[in-house]
């Protein structure tokens, strides 16, 4: 599967400088002209892009996470995680799903690809992950607790506009699903397994 980094809406343009590189994020600064001719400087984060896997279990439950993580307070989401430098985003995918949940999938759906904010370089995959086999035991990276957490598609509709759910990405989708039956019926298909 080929896939195509969304777009920024405020690309960093080439003559940006990076003025600053940490462990999460660097800075980029650039002169930008304004519309009266006058000159500022304007800058940009960028981040390593993620991935967001929506596993489906074989008898259609939707395997959720509810996870702890030092300094934020306990939330709900799907399995996914940073694609590492040089990995393909389908590998990182399947590679988180696997350290946080322990299945492996047979199919993997892009449902979604965007960079949601505008002054940070950072793309989301959002994925919905079908045919799951349990091969292995979560193998959780030090900073996490996760508890897996199976609901169906009617309980997933309603978390997702839950306070504590994380994939904000995706919830105008599923917002908008709710209010139209044929995006809704597409969505239940989608999620179905």
């Amino acid at each position: 599967m080929v896939i195509k980094r969304p777009e920024s809406k405020q690309p960093i343009p080439k003559n940006a400088e990076k003025v600053f590189s940490g462990k999460l994020f660097d800075v980029y600064q650039w002169e930008q002209e304004l519309f009266d001719g006058s000159k500022t400087v304007f800058e940009k984060l960028k981040r390593q892009d993620t991935v967001v896997v929506f596993p489906i279990l074989p008898d259609g439950r939707i395997l959720l996470t509810e996870q702890e993580q030092p300094g934020k307070k306990t939330f709900i989401g799907a399995t996914g995680g940073r694609v590492d430098e040089g990995e393909d985003v389908l590998a990182a995918a399947e590679r988180e799903l696997l350290e946080e949940s322990g299945y492996a999938a047979d199919e993997f759906i892009l449902w979604d690809a965007q960079q949601p904010l505008s002054k940070i370089d950072w793309a989301v995959y959002t994925f919905v992950a079908k045919g799951l086999k349990k091969v292995a035991e979560p193998n959780l990276d030090a900073g996490e607790k996760i508890t897996l957490k199976p609901v169906t598609f009617d309980e997933f509709l309603k978390l997702s506009s839950d306070k504590n759910f994380y994939e904000k990405e995706i919830i105008n989708k599923i917002l908008k699903a709710r209010l139209d039956e044929n995006k809704l019926e597409k969505l239940r298909k989608l999620f179905s397994p």
